[in-house]
């Protein structure tokens, strides 16, 4: 047991040798290096600056790349993403949330809660069900709408009280005779 440990000691003292000799040799090479190094990181620097800076003038909710990720995940691989439209998608994205945060905030309870999320986001996840919805009530008031202009022309052509003429009976409708 006492040999064991008197290896592992002596295998870490080794190990701790050949450490400083190569941090050694690394040194003299690694100066020239450093300097490539620190001339990288600095063009690096200012690429991520220019980056930021772009996004933080465009004023934009999200990061662009994030979004960008997202939209090339749902659009088929052929399709090429204008900057314009990567740009607009994240501010309309930013304008869906701050929606969704205005209609949280009417809640008057300090913890928000997921039935509170889920009613406040079935707009936008049933949009499709909603616009069906949409057309099939307009289609009824269309069909409302015929059903009274045909009972109204029945009114008129069978429940005449005497012989006058419709026009001459619209003129007074209007006139208040």
């Amino acid at each position: 047991m006492i040999d064991e440990m008197n290896e592992l000691l002596n295998q870490e003292y080794i190990d701790e040798a050949d450490d400083d000799e190569n941090e050694d040799s690394l040194e003299n090479s690694s100066e020239n290096s450093e300097e490539e190094i620190d001339s990288e990181k600095t063009i690096s620097e200012n690429e991520e600056s220019d980056e930021e800076t772009d996004e933080e003038s465009e004023g934009l909710p999200f990061a662009k790349a994030e979004v960008v990720r997202l939209m090339k995940q749902n659009l088929d691989s052929d399709k090429m993403i204008r900057e314009r439209v990567k740009v607009e998608m994240n501010r309309f994205l930013g304008e869906v949330l701050e929606r969704v945060c205005d209609q949280l905030n009417e809640y008057p309870y300090t913890t928000i809660e997921y039935e509170m999320l889920k009613e406040s986001i079935y707009p936008y996840q049933n949009i499709s069900r909603i616009n069906q919805e949409k057309e099939r009530i307009l289609m009824h008031l269309a069909a409302i709408k015929a059903d009274c202009d045909a009972l109204s022309m029945d009114v008129r052509s069978t429940l005449k009280l005497k012989d006058v003429n419709e026009e001459d009976e619209d003129f007074r409708d209007f006139s208040g005779v």
